[in-house]
């Protein structure tokens, strides 16, 4: 029974007036981006400890899983109207684990320990610029801005930096498959690690324009290319999945001048139609 000024938690059902429980709370279509988030915090903090554990093959394959489901969260939550500011925050700290210290502390382990103190300066560095791209990305979350920005990042998003960052791992991986010592030698090297870390954590808090392919429309004409563009890189990650990923690093850095020109082009449209 329920006092005055209760709501009741039971109802009745059934011409037998059984009484069921009636639960209040979230429903778990609402939970699902979050424990997706959940995940990709664990597979960040799995990377590490397979980093300590000398399987860094393993540690990078954990940090590209944390990448797939920082890209699948969102999209779902606002596919099942689940957005929520505790999901923001808690994918930005989620984001800031697997993408700017789970990095860092994977290439420290496999290379840049050999220089001590130096080489924990790149790591630090890319560390802190994370944060500081990951918090400006958050203050401008209620900022109004144009309608022909809504295509573009500012900056490098934090998965593709968390991968430019592991370019040199990509890279002696795929050399110690293919039995190439020198290009091992080249990968490991620590001042060749330090510059990616330095070069990508410059990119992340850049004022560079960056496509987020959130509502990229492909014009019917590509659609046929793209899928079998597609089906291409699907199957050579699966043939050589850490070639595949250093030449999608590459592939990357090519695209930014093309979205940086795409930007101002769309810019000058935009302020020519309003002069």
């Amino acid at each position: 029974m329920s006092g005055p000024g209760q709501k009741s938690t039971y109802r009745f059902k059934g011409r037998f007036g059984r009484r069921r429980p009636r639960f209040s709370g979230l429903s778990f279509n609402r939970m699902i981006p979050n424990l997706l988030t959940m995940l990709g915090l664990c597979a960040g903090l799995t990377s590490m400890r397979f980093a300590l554990d000398g399987r860094f093959g393993s540690a990078a394959i954990a940090i590209i899983v944390a990448a797939c489901i920082d890209g699948l969260d969102g999209r779902i939550a606002r596919l099942l109207k689940a957005t929520s500011r505790f999901g923001a925050e808690f994918d930005s700290l989620a984001d800031f684990l697997c993408f700017g210290v789970a990095p860092a502390f994977v290439l420290y382990l496999w290379s840049l320990q050999t220089a001590h103190g130096y080489g924990f300066m790149p790591c630090i560095m890319f560390s802190v610029c994370m944060a500081l791209r990951l918090a400006r990305f958050n203050a401008a979350l209620d900022a109004p801005h144009p309608a022909y920005t809504y295509n573009f990042f500012t900056g490098v998003p934090a998965p593709a930096g968390a991968g430019l960052a592991l370019f040199p791992l990509f890279l002696g991986l795929e050399a110690r498959a293919l039995n190439l010592p020198w290009l091992h030698d080249v990968a490991v090297f620590p001042p060749l690690n330090a510059v990616v870390l330095i070069g990508t954590a410059v990119l992340l808090v850049s004022t560079i324009r960056v496509w987020n392919f959130k509502n990229f429309k492909v014009p019917s004409q590509y659609v046929l290319p793209v899928l079998l563009g597609t089906g291409l890189v699907a199957a050579l990650l699966v043939a050589d999945p850490w070639g595949g990923f250093a030449a999608l690093g590459i592939a990357y850095i090519a695209m930014l001048p093309f979205s940086q020109r795409s930007f101002r082009r769309l810019r000058g449209a935009a302020e020519g139609a309003s002069a």
